[in-house]
């Protein structure tokens, strides 16, 4: 009797790996493509031609204050 519990257990959970391992793909390829349909552009950083002005550009990096010398000394 424990032979076919163990059994049955373990096609059991091979076979909800492999369902869950399809269902997760499909949900992934679903939520990509929904991504790309809200990909949103502001047209006032190209020029007429559609390319990228590079000085319209802004990159903000934030530092970790942490790593900054301290001036309590």
């Amino acid at each position: 009797m424990l032979a076919i519990a163990l059994t049955f257990s373990v096609i059991v959970s091979i076979a909800f790996l492999l369902l869950g391992t399809v269902i997760g793909y499909m949900v992934k390829g679903y939520t990509v493509e929904q991504q790309a349909r809200y990909i949103v552009t502001h047209p006032e950083m190209f020029d007429s031609d559609g390319q990228l002005i590079p000085d319209e550009v802004l990159a903000v990096r934030f530092e970790n204050p942490e790593d900054f010398p301290s001036d309590d000394d």
